[in-house]
């Protein structure tokens, strides 16, 4: 049985919430428990497939799942036989990514049986599956056409979770802006795989980088455009600046859950930038030219992330801002890292920002996703997101300040919580290529104190308003679901070594080895 599990637990990782969010409509009809409990059972199931996936990369390698044989086809009207064979392909940076995702889903789960209420929560659920089910699409995918599909999963299920609750228009808005922004994204996707097909007639990720970095004469003019627009579309989907617009408002405006579970869609997106980097480019570009603008987009996000979130209001806007100063960390380790590839071997140093990078990606959920609990917690006993219109809510709320009070340190980068690690990782690294580059990081993440220490105050401490005298604590299922996130927040605080060593650098081992994601790929298919 485990047997069976392990071998197929690709598929049914994303075929077993596929299936139920197909379904769920029906069961609605009949029982919202039994609903609820088929909902929690896919997603436990999912998330125990994912361990157990997980252990068997790390022990035996590179998985590589088809769908279809050499045989296998589609027979269009004009009976012309198009090839259908679809590759799932796990290696320990997309099982780390998929490991995240699997996570935060039960998370917010649970957190959101209690915060969703009344008409309409069916079709919350089965878009929750949707969205599950695109992210981890889109870190197993081993194609680039698939790879657009499941992002469109990703993009049309969160733009309408962005807007379930209507309160005068503003939902609404961010998620047109939000659909917008991913459209204009998923079409720079398919135009960039359109002309690599065109050029290469190839959709598989590692074909396509075999040919391109055996490549003598360099870049085609088309395989450069195509670069292009890939590296664009999928930084603006993860939210960096000066592509970041959509963010704020549809982290603000979607429900508190969805709110976290967009964190990790765009982190989604950001695995796909590294592949592309990585994975199918690698050699065939300039590494110090892409190394250098990945470092240029990181520092302009944590600029306006924090200048940004100073002069906020709106808890969960400023939140949001906060978040994209969070993908600016990520995006300066990565850039130092790719900027050493340029050396011709990757450094010591080029390999803890990588490394940085990489735990700074899960710890960015963490911390970011436990303030959208805390704050949705907030907003759902308050009804009320104006930091002026707050205070005193410690008296009342006082594990949900508890939980505020750990991701305001996390997120500062202050030990000893998870924040703090990855943190310390990156300053120590970027520091060897430019001093001046870590006191930037260092003096953002003062001011992120700063920012979250102020709204601390405002939010939970001082005298409590009259308006909020009758207020209590936030729903059961909700402090579970905080607690779960502060628990592993403090756990990789703690043992920031266990989880380098287990989590960390087998998936930046695999970000850096394309050789062998290559050649398991070219052996297998």
């Amino acid at each position: 049985m485990i047997e069976t599990l392990v071998t197929h637990a690709p598929i049914l990782i994303i075929a077993a919430p596929l299936l139920v969010a197909f379904i769920l409509p029906l069961i609605d009809k009949v029982s919202k428990k039994g609903r609820n409990i088929l909902v929690l059972c896919a997603v436990v199931f999912t998330l125990v497939l994912v361990i157990i996936l997980y252990q068997d990369v790390i022990e035996n390698g590179m998985r590589i799942y088809t769908l279809g044989g050499e045989n296998a086809h589609v027979a269009l009207p004009s009976g012309y036989h198009v090839p259908v064979r679809i590759t799932l392909v796990i290696d320990a940076l997309s099982i780390f990514m998929v490991l995240i995702s699997s996570l935060i889903s039960f998370v917010g789960l649970l957190y959101s049986f209690a915060h969703v209420k009344g008409e309409g929560t069916g079709k919350f659920y089965t878009l929750f599956l949707l969205m599950l089910v695109g992210m981890l699409g889109m870190e197993m995918t081993g194609d680039l056409f698939n790879l657009f599909v499941f992002l469109e999963i990703l993009s049309i299920s969160s733009a309408a979770l962005i807007s379930f609750y209507i309160r005068k228009g503003q939902p609404i808005e961010a998620s047109i802006k939000f659909i917008i922004i991913s459209s204009l994204a998923a079409l720079f996707v398919l135009f960039a795989t359109g002309l690599l097909y065109g050029e290469y007639n190839l959709l598989n990720m590692g074909a396509l980088a075999n040919e391109i970095n055996s490549q003598t004469g360099g870049l085609t003019l088309l395989s450069q455009l195509a670069f292009i627009l890939l590296l664009a579309s999928f930084a603006l989907k993860a939210g960096s600046a000066p592509m970041h617009m959509w963010l704020p408002d549809s982290y603000g405006e979607a429900p508190g859950a969805i709110s976290m579970f967009l964190v990790a869609g765009t982190q989604a997106s950001l695995y796909a930038l590294l592949r592309v980097c990585f994975t199918i480019y690698n050699t065939a570009i300039d590494a110090s030219i892409i190394g250098g603008l990945l470092i240029i987009l990181g520092l302009v996000s944590i600029f306006i992330g924090v200048t940004m979130a100073l002069i906020q209001i709106d808890i969960k806007r400023l939140i949001g801002y906060a978040a994209v100063a969070e993908v600016g960390y990520i995006f300066l380790a990565v850039g130092v890292g790719f900027f050493e590839l340029a050396q011709g071997e990757l450094s010591a140093y080029g390999l803890k920002a990588l490394q940085g990078g990489i735990f700074h990606i899960f710890n960015d959920v963490l911390d970011i996703g436990l303030l959208f609990l805390v704050t949705g917690a907030v907003i759902y006993m308050t009804k009320e997101t104006n930091l002026n219109k707050l205070g005193g809510l410690a008296r009342s709320m006082k594990y949900s300040s508890f939980f505020f009070l750990i991701g305001l340190v996390a997120v500062a980068g202050l030990p000893p919580l998870n924040g703090f690690a990855s943190k310390i990782l990156i300053y120590e690294a970027i520091y060897k290529v430019s001093p001046l580059l870590s006191i930037i990081a260092i003096l953002a993440s003062i001011f992120m104190l700063a920012i979250f220490v102020k709204i601390f105050y405002s939010v939970f401490m001082g005298p409590k308003l009259s308006s909020l005298s009758d207020i209590s604590e936030a729903p059961k299922l909700m402090l579970a679901s905080m607690a779960i996130l502060s628990g592993i927040m403090i756990f990789f605080g703690l043992f920031p070594g266990y989880i380098v060593d287990n989590l960390v650098t087998p998936a930046v081992n695999a970000l850096v080895d394309n050789f062998t994601y290559i050649t398991t790929i070219m052996g297998g298919i």
